[in-house]
């Protein structure tokens, strides 16, 4: 046995660090978010008013209801009309518009740190194409940075230009930190009492279940979306033989013998893991999109602007 314990392959499979994202907002990048803008804005043309109006009443110019007068009311909104009419003073009300406020989440734990190219890097890009057409769109636009609780975050700000800011928290992040998205998502809805648009970009590889970080955005009444990115060597990894396996975010190591068999059932598994957080997501009616990191980030914002679900 010693022969066979001197040749076996003890192979760490912790990802190395990703390399600093500098490069990742370059001139390059910039002309494809102002495509992207250029394209929501052509979307959702004449849309907006309508998408964003609330049930508050106020000053805006859509009549929602009357009310009867009460003293102090300001008489410029008396209803002159039905006054001559019916003799009754009634004031008109008003549906007034709000600024729709989006929160990019983005799962920062180390299990974001593994693929080619690193999948926080490929959500960094993503989130910030969802900032720039929200900031664009003159929306106010938050970005926060969970791992098992909330790691940063950027206050909210509208514009296209704080997308600066945008860029300078990105490239600010690194993994670090075990995956916990429900005490991290609880957190950020206890931190955020503005209700809007929570969209989560994440891998889910959370060891206490995807379900709980959705569910905390749901049961807030926040309007939820999904982005789920994994890897393609994730879904049938490139291994054979004895190995160390060393959870990237516990430390934890598992000895194994990788065959084709195990590889075969492993993805049969992370299949089922898939298909299983597509169906949570149509049940409970949250947007949900699921890709490969190898798909450029714009075909990813594209497919989520011409869904609709998470931009207006």
């Amino acid at each position: 046995m010693p022969l066979l314990d001197s040749i076996r392959r003890r192979i760490s499979r912790v990802p190395p660090p990703p390399p600093p994202p500098e490069d990742l907002f370059d001139e390059a990048f910039l002309k494809k978010l102002e495509y992207l803008h250029l394209v929501s804005k052509k979307i959702f043309a004449g849309r907006v008013r309508a998408e964003r109006r609330t049930r508050k009443t106020g000053s805006g110019i859509e009549f929602a209801d009357h009310r009867d007068y009460v003293p102090g009311d300001d008489l410029r909104y008396l209803d002159w009309n039905i006054y001559g009419r019916l003799e009754r003073l009634l004031l008109r009300l008003f549906e007034e518009e709000e600024d729709l406020h989006i929160y990019v989440i983005i799962d920062c734990s180390e299990s974001m740190a593994f693929g080619d190219p690193v999948k926080l890097h490929y959500a960094m890009q993503v989130a910030a194409a969802l900032a720039y057409v929200g900031l664009a769109n003159l929306d106010r636009v938050s970005l926060v940075a969970v791992a098992d609780k909330v790691v940063d975050r950027l206050t909210p700000a509208r514009g296209k230009g704080r997308i600066f800011k945008v860029f300078d928290f990105l490239r600010a992040l690194s993994p670090q930190g075990e995956t916990g998205l429900a005490a991290a998502c609880r957190t950020f809805v206890a931190q955020n009492k503005r209700r809007g648009i929570a969209v989560l970009i994440s891998d889910l590889y959370d060891p206490d279940g995807f379900e709980g970080g959705i569910n905390a955005l749901r049961f807030a009444k926040f309007e939820t979306g999904v982005i789920q990115v994994f890897d393609h060597s994730e879904v049938r990894p490139e291994l054979h033989g004895d190995l160390s396996l060393v959870d990237c975010e516990t430390g934890e190591v598992r000895e194994v013998t990788v065959t084709p068999r195990i590889l075969g059932r492993y993805a049969e598994v992370h299949a089922r893991y898939r298909e299983g957080i597509g169906q949570f997501c149509r049940d409970k009616q949250v947007a949900h999109f699921e890709v490969d990191t190898s798909v450029p980030f714009d075909d990813l914002v594209l497919r989520v602007l011409r869904r609709g679900g998470l931009l207006r």
